[in-house]
């Protein structure tokens, strides 16, 4: 298996440099690796103490955040090299100031994985919830540096957990881990019965991170004047086909207001979804406050507003359900705002648990989409149960940090 996954690393670096001469986003993934350690070296600050963070992308670094910044506050001894696989999460996070050193992760070869550690020399490492790199993995256990693993959840039909002939070499690479710090019972349950025993239950440090975010929310007057008296429907991280539902909706409305914050915002996309909505719709970065009056959609075409624009809401639709899976629904529910998204999101913790609790809903078509927005619209009871049910549900699960603080460094 080592030899096949070995093989398969390359196959994978190789496909990405073809990639890179037409794609955007593959150029980035190989023209950030480039003379990676060079980089990597004038970076490193002989004699410090440093502590490796990663994560796989924008998402994951949400939840590391929280971690980062508590390590950052309780030990200030310690420098903090923080590593990207997606170019997605390394464009724009790679002047984050709460860390040292921002860097892509080299691909996982043997090399790559004793270079980096030999010129980082991290005293510890934390992986954020999915990555488990193997030669990354093998070479810190083999050093005898400690590898902690966060806000980490398990499914039964991961290679892990498999009886098959690959199963076992896959459960090798968890042996390398020191402790987990999982989501839920579930995933520990999995872990024990593969005879992985160190791990907690402490739950997923995203709720401390969009706690913070919503104790920190910026105002936003324009928004504020725009939302006037009106109820809100904000429509985040959104993609075409949920974008078709949304503007066949605002299309039919009447006495609402809406905020899209798609998820491309390239001009061409911005320009298709203007044009497919009927109601007078004004550009973010355009507005002035006649057209907050004057108008009764707001398209936002920029990044970095869409977590303080929940607090503006009073129902909140989340996209990517209809795709591989739904965008991050606590940042509207920590804010009391009830969720609505597409059918994918089983995979998902917390919208699993806020669907069963009817603190969020999970449509499939226009006409559940409909049918949902009124219920919520024109019930002030239903959609005071839902909004309570949503703040509840953050304020009940943030804690993790503290606990994984607590653990790795014996407080």
């Amino acid at each position: 298996m080592k030899i096949l996954y070995t093989v398969a690393i390359y196959f994978y670096w190789v496909i990405v440099n073809i990639a890179s001469l037409f794609n955007e986003k593959a150029k980035h993934f190989v023209t950030g690796r480039r003379h990676w350690e060079k980089n990597l070296r004038n970076k490193i600050v002989k004699g410090e103490k440093y502590i490796w963070i990663h994560c796989a992308s924008l998402g994951e670094f949400e939840q590391g955040r929280p971690v980062i910044e508590a390590i950052k506050t309780d030990f200030p001894a310690y420098k903090i090299v923080l590593t990207f696989f997606s170019p997605s999460g390394y464009e724009i996070r790679k002047n984050y100031q709460q860390t040292d050193v921002v860097a892509y992760l080299p691909i996982d070869t043997h090399k790559n994985a004793c270079s980096f550690i030999d010129i980082v020399q991290p005293e510890k490492a934390f992986f954020v919830k999915y990555e488990y790199w193997y030669n990354y993995i093998s070479e810190l256990k083999k050093r005898g540096i400690p590898l902690f693993i966060f806000s980490c959840i398990f499914r039964k039909e991961q290679k892990f957990f498999s009886q098959k002939p690959w199963g076992k070499w896959y459960r090798s690479i968890l042996s390398g881990v020191e402790h987990f710090f999982v989501q839920n019972q579930v995933s520990g349950e999995l872990l024990k019965n593969i005879g992985i025993n160190n791990y907690s239950i402490t739950g997923d440090t995203r709720f401390d991170r969009v706690a913070t975010i919503a104790a920190a929310a910026k105002n936003i007057p324009l928004v504020e004047k725009f939302r006037g008296n009106s109820k809100v429907i904000v429509a985040g991280s959104t993609w075409k086909p949920d974008e078709e539902l949304l503007a066949a909706f605002i299309n039919k409305s009447s006495n609402l207001k809406f905020i899209i914050a798609p998820h491309e915002v390239s001009s061409v996309n911005i320009n298709r979804i203007s044009q497919s909505i009927l109601k007078p719709t004004v550009l973010f970065s355009k507005a002035n406050e006649s057209d907050m009056e004057n108008s009764d959609v707001i398209i936002i075409d920029s990044i970095g507003l869409l977590s303080s624009l929940y607090q503006y809401g009073n129902i909140a639709y989340i996209g990517g359900g209809f795709g591989v899976g739904i965008h991050n629904i606590l940042e509207a529910a920590t804010f009391g705002v009830p969720v609505v998204f597409g059918p994918n999101y089983k995979r998902f913790k917390e919208a699993v648990e806020l669907a069963e609790s009817e603190g969020a809903f999970s449509i499939i078509n226009f006409d559940e989409l409909n049918l949902v927005f009124n219920n919520l619209i024109n019930s002030v009871e239903k959609l005071e149960n839902a909004s309570s049910i949503c703040k509840k549900y953050v304020a009940g699960n943030v804690g993790a940090t503290q606990k994984i603080i607590k653990k790795v460094f014996n407080n």
